[in-house]
């Protein structure tokens, strides 16, 4: 029996896994990828919905992770410029959280940490804010709530990073399978058997599991081997709430339980508010938010907005398990979002990549480092490459999208400005690849809703270009637009 041979087989289609498969095809490598759901379906598409370097983390000690986020963000800002942009966040200080000169001291840190690597100028320093006046920033809050402060981070469609992390992969020769399940791999004459659900077999010199929440189950219960990094699940759920106060700016809260929660504007007419930090012990695919974490993110946000929110305001929902790395801190809020990369082999051959904790935002950095322990079992690899690649649709003048936003809209005069708007900020310069052919707005097929902007052409397009099989792979994966019909 011929079977089809690999030199890396990856096992998730998350953030971690679509990474290391392009960085890795970018190098010369045969890569093949499964993913047992869509991809970015399970943590990959719950989160904050942030490109950060982690603010609170520098409270823990976590200076090399925070600089290794914020050098990772600066990339992102120039590879990815119509996924990634800047996000101004407000911080209202409430005196009996944090003093305020730790608060002002962490910014300064946060501002500085990493700042001989930044490319971008795009990210302004921190800032002071008194709130005794009435401003944009202040106009929401409870008046009780005088002085405050300014930093800023970035937004990204998270999902989406995952799928161009993919198409990218596949543009250098990579094997993507989502709704593929690894049934069986074993290690067989010095290289690994793979056997998936529909009883095909893909042979591969090395394993790379980056199956997230599930990488332990892989090594212990499919694999049969030991691991000295353990995982520790942790669930982080979000809300979402029609959008309560004007401006594009987010607020970061204080709660007195030590966690920070986030408020952040989503999709024009939405908020955005998360994210728990709960010990999870149950199946990944089983998470959902619960009554008590809807009443927590509700109490926290009462604290410190006039406007009074409560769960029969949601509208919508998530919740994500985060496979973060044990240390044994004892407190959820504490565990390191840093990484470890596990490397098992026998006689030098037939290696496992095992990844254990990690964060959207370093999964650049994550599949750098993943690549560099393999280097010793594939000596004729090419060197690093992505840092200063665009991702898929990120290749606009200057990363400007705004004045690429201006050129589509010339373009295509002829199509409404706030679909044009979208697909910018969706697929960067692939919009012309989803665009061709089209000379009149009738050329874009079925409008398949009235409160969506959603016709035929684009969902072809993702069908045929972006590993998209259902309704909800569009709706909520690849375009959010889930969220209007939701709420039509």
């Amino acid at each position: 029996m011929n079977f089809q041979k690999y030199d890396l087989f990856i096992i998730g289609g998350g953030i971690n896994g679509t990474a290391i498969a392009r960085d890795a095809a970018g190098r010369g490598l045969s890569v093949y990828l499964c993913e047992q759901y869509d991809l970015a379906e399970q943590t990959s598409s719950r989160s904050s919905k942030m490109i950060h370097g982690g603010l609170r983390y520098l409270e823990y000690g976590e200076f090399n992770l925070v600089r290794k986020a914020l050098e990772e963000r600066d990339i992102m800002l120039n590879t990815a410029p119509h996924l990634v942009q800047p996000l101004q966040l407000i911080i209202p200080h409430n005196e009996l959280q944090r003093p305020a000169w730790m608060i002002r001291l962490g910014l300064f840190l946060y501002d500085h940490l990493g700042f001989r690597f930044f490319k971008s100028t795009r990210i302004p320093k921190s800032s002071g804010l008194s709130f005794k006046k009435k401003s944009l920033f202040s106009e929401p809050l409870k008046s009780t709530l005088t002085r405050g402060f300014s930093y800023y981070d970035c937004k990204v469609d998270d999902s989406r990073l995952v799928v161009l992390n993919a198409l990218d992969a596949l543009h250098h020769g990579a094997t993507i399978k989502t709704h593929t399940t690894l049934t069986k791999a074993i290690r067989e004459n010095n290289e690994w058997h793979c056997t998936l659900h529909d009883g095909s077999t893909i042979k591969a010199n090395a394993l790379i599991n980056a199956a997230g929440p599930w990488v332990s189950d892989i090594v212990h219960e499919k694999l049969n081997l030991l691991t000295q990094h353990h995982m520790e699940l942790v669930k982080g759920s979000h809300i979402v709430i029609p959008k309560f106060y004007e401006g594009s700016h987010a607020y970061l809260l204080q709660n007195n339980d030590k966690r920070v929660i986030f408020v952040i504007p989503y999709h024009d007419d939405f908020t955005m508010i998360g994210t728990t930090d709960l010990v999870y012990n149950d199946a990944p695919e089983k998470v959902a938010v619960s009554q008590e974490e809807r009443e927590y993110l509700c109490n926290v946000v009462n604290q410190y907005f006039k406007k009074n929110i409560t769960p029969h305001d949601i509208v919508n929902e998530w919740a994500g398990v985060r496979p973060l790395l044990s240390d044994d801190k004892g407190n959820p809020s504490a565990v390191t979002r840093d990484y470890k990369l596990e490397v098992d082999d026998i006689g030098h051959k037939a290696p496992i990549l095992s990844i254990f904790g990690g964060k959207i935002t370093t999964a650049r950095e994550l599949a750098e480092d993943a690549l560099h322990l393999l280097k010793k079992y594939f000596p004729n690899m090419k060197g690093h490459w992505t840092a200063d690649s665009a991702l898929p649709g990120g290749d606009m003048p200057k990363a400007d999208l705004t004045a690429f936003t201006q050129k589509l809209c010339a373009d295509f005069s002829f199509l409404p400005t706030e679909l044009l708007i979208r697909y910018a900020h969706t697929y960067g310069t692939l919009t012309y690849t989803l665009l061709d052919g089209i000379q009149s707005i009738s050329d874009l097929g079925q409008l398949h809703s009235h409160y969506t902007d959603l016709y035929q052409k684009e969902i072809d397009y993702l069908h045929t270009h972006e590993w998209a099989h259902t309704i909800e792979d569009i709706l909520w994966r690849r375009t959010k637009l889930g969220l209007k019909l939701l709420n039509e």
